[in-house]
């Protein structure tokens, strides 16, 4: 086996040597050769990698996609319903949030909006369509790396059937086609959101250009969660036992590769935009935003990469791997399968409940809003904002206790576990709501932070202003490190609490020392509870900040007798001053809550990935039975795998940082050599489009070295030693 797949790989690497050979005679060829060269050298360096791994080749063969789902129906709740039919109610609240967000989305669409600001949200749309197209090539490119490796893992070293490897297969591409759908459909709605938030700020009043974001977030959130639920429920519902576990895998992959290149790619485009546009208003000292300035589309089009199709696309990922993490410990960590049955349906009726939640809070939330300031001249726009967040937690910690009593009120025999899963799950709930409490000290326009930041700028120019905002970053850092460990330790001692008397949570597991871990995962289960306005309020910060830029590019203030018109044709008595000053303050919030929301998708992964890697411990120990002594810091590989994955965190930023720079030197030098600040009045609409291939381009390219490099990688260290790879993995 091992020789044959090494004659392949000297045949690829022949063939490939003589393609770009002969390509560089013909520039078609040439062409053709620069794209596969890559993709043959990357498909080659897989081939290599599982050739030359087969002598140590592990004995767990499968892994996840191993395990088996007991059958749902055997336990009952309710005084008789069996868990799958219960779960069939979720199907139906899942179709009811995909409804509610298409809802929204048609709202939306039929908001009020003058011709010169719909023109500019389209553009946008136009370029943020011809990014995604682009990144959907290149995903389907890295698909072709993954499948490689499902097939020769699956398929030839664990000896699975073609029927089940074509499973894995079919439900990765169901997992990208999952982070891409809801990503396209976050940008859809914000680029309509963006020009009809412009357009209601012309009548002067505050509570429209707050109500209109966040009703696109909340479209997109309930899209996003209800899509991912429905999905899950499927497979668990409709799909055999046996075969759960390669969909739900191939799943978990997919979703994964797709969040993972929009989320950094999209990184990567908007930085890029950013620093491409921001220069050329101090190079030719003009105003943000200006319509004459080719990069402002690439960077509205960057707001959208970057802070819509990559926490869109990441947050459908965290939802689903939590998930399949936790299903995962189930099967391997509890030993009785009624409990395990138990224990399944409960987190999947939590979800279906988290989604009513999330729906009825945002509406108790718009009540209060409106009877507040649907009148008013002026708003803090961060309030109603954190009530909802505020009043959403409370909510579902609410539903959490009632559901857990209801559903699990005896575990194992034990009737007191259902209050501490609860608390548990509770921690990462309110981690929802604390955290951005802890990120609005350092980012909102009211915190002393960022006051210290303009000063420090107005004072020292560049220099203190990049050194005040490290400080205020490394800060936050520190903070909010410390609430997810406090959270987490509340988790632990639940988890513990009544192990002298039996009645712990580790009394369910194939050894007690699984129970934190498991309550761990709970807790990112937690922090997804309130996902849907999680969400929203992070999608709320693209739409204010393209609002007030579709604005500025409409040029609205110069069109003929735009006021009689808008008048005429909407009943709206214009007032300009105020709709920019109203614009800047929201764009403002929308800032504080981008980055209120990261920590907590950023947190929940982290919190997550815990569960995961605990997991694959369960399975190299069988069940922490034999080899513990492997996850110990005397254990020279599990030691070199720590050192070995922390190095690599610099090499990923390092990268990232390189491909931003390279990329942002090129838009530049584009923008310089083709801005014209004498007799016109906006850009053309094809040099804009250049700024933004040029972005695209190169947030591929850095895209493209980190995904090959981080790949390879954590592939080879796979094959090193199992217990290297672990401490890798933390």
């Amino acid at each position: 086996m091992q020789l044959s797949l090494i004659s392949f790989i000297s045949l690829l690497i022949v063939c490939s040597s003589v393609l770009i050979k002969r390509a560089s005679h013909n520039n078609a060829l040439s062409m053709l050769a620069s794209r596969l060269k890559p993709v043959l050298l990357g498909t080659g360096a897989t081939l290599a990698t599982l050739a030359f791994a087969l002598p140590t080749y592990a004995q767990h063969q499968g892994g996840e996609a191993s395990l088996q789902l007991p059958d749902l129906s055997e336990v009952t709740f309710f005084s008789g319903l069996n868990g799958h039919n219960l779960l069939m109610i979720g199907i139906v609240v899942s179709v009811l949030g995909l409804g509610f967000g298409l809802a929204m989305y048609m709202n939306l669409k039929k908001l009020p909006v003058h011709r010169s600001m719909k023109e500019i949200s389209e553009l946008i749309y136009e370029t943020c369509k011809t990014y995604l197209i682009t990144q959907g090539k290149f995903i389907l490119i890295l698909e072709a790396f993954i499948a490689v490796i499902i097939i020769l893992y699956f398929g030839v070293l664990s000896g699975f059937s073609a029927g089940r490897v074509l499973i894995i297969l079919a439900f990765s591409l169901i997992g990208i086609a999952g982070s891409y759908g809801v990503a396209w459909f976050g940008i859809r709605v914000n680029t309509f959101a963006n020009s009809r938030t412009a357009f209601a700020s012309l009548e002067g009043r505050p509570f429209p250009l707050y109500a209109i974001p966040l009703k696109a977030g909340m479209s997109i959130g309930m899209m996003l969660i209800s899509t991912e639920l429905l999905i899950m429920l499927c497979i668990l519902l409709f799909v055999p036992g046996e075969y759960a576990g390669p969909c739900f895998i191939g799943f978990a992959i997919g979703e994964s590769l797709g969040a993972a290149a929009l989320r950094i790619a999209g990184g990567i485009f908007t930085k890029i935009a950013d620093i491409g546009s921001d220069l050329m208003k101090i190079v030719f000292k003009i105003k943000e935003d200006d319509a004459r300035n080719p990069g402002v589309i690439a960077d509205c089009t960057g707001d959208n990469a970057g802070d819509s199709v990559g926490p869109s696309a990441d947050g459908f990922e965290t939802y689903g791997v939590t998930g399949v993490a936790l299903i995962t410990f189930i099967l391997l960590g509890v030993r009785d399968p009624r409990v395990q049955v138990q224990l399944l349906v409960w987190i999947f009726v939590m979800r279906v409940m988290m989604i009513i939640a999330s729906g009825a809070s945002y509406f108790v939330n718009d009540l209060i809003a409106k009877s507040r300031y649907k009148n008013a001249k002026s708003m803090n726009f961060e309030a109603p904002l954190t009530s909802l967040v505020w009043i959403t937690s409370i909510v579902s910690v609410v539903i959490t206790f009632i559901v857990s009593k209801l559903t699990i009120p005896t575990l194992g025999n034990n009737d007191t576990l259902w209050w501490k899963l609860s608390v548990i799950i509770s921690c990462g709930t309110l981690a929802g709501a604390i955290i951005p409490e802890l990120v609005k000290v350092f980012t909102s326009t009211e915190s002393r932070h960022v006051r210290e930041v303009v000063t420090s700028s107005r004072e020292g120019g560049p220099a203190l202003n990049i050194l005040s905002g490290l400080v205020a970053g490394n800060f936050s850092a520190y903070w909010l490190g410390i609430s997810i460990v406090g959270l987490m330790a509340k988790s632990y001692v639940f988890t513990t609490l009544g192990a002298a008397t039996n009645l712990s949570l580790g009394t369910l597991m194939v050894d007690p020392i699984a129970a934190p871990v498991f309550g761990f995962g709970l807790v990112a289960f937690g922090f997804l509870g309130m996902g849907p306005v999680t969400i929203a309020v992070d999608s709320y910060g693209p739409v204010t900040d393209n609002a007030q830029s579709v604005y500025e590019l409409s040029l609205i203030e110069h069109v003929p007798n735009v006021e009689a018109e808008v008048k005429k044709d909407f009943n709206i008595d214009v007032n300009f001053s105020q709709a920019k000053h109203l614009l800047e303050e929201n764009d403002g919030a929308g800032n504080t809550f981008k980055a209120t929301a990261k920590p907590v998708l950023i947190g929940t992964a982290v919190v997550g990935a815990t569960t995961m890697i605990f997991s694959i411990i369960m399975a190299l120990t069988n069940g922490l039975t034999t080899n513990t002594e492997g996850l110990s810091l005397l254990h020279a590989p599990f030691l070199l795998g720590l050192i070995t994955g922390g190095a690599v965190i610099y090499w990923f930023t390092g990268a990232s940082i390189q491909a931003v720079t390279t990329g942002a030197y090129r838009a530049v030098e584009f923008i310089k050599a083709n801005i014209r600040l004498e007799g016109v009045e906006k850009a053309s609409v094809a040099d804009s489009k250049k700024v933004v291939q040029i972005c695209t381009q190169y947030a591929q390219k850095g895209m493209f070295n980190i995904f090959l490099t981080v790949f390879f990688s954590t592939l080879a260290f796979a094959f090193v030693q199992p217990f290297f790879f672990i401490g890798y993995l933390i």
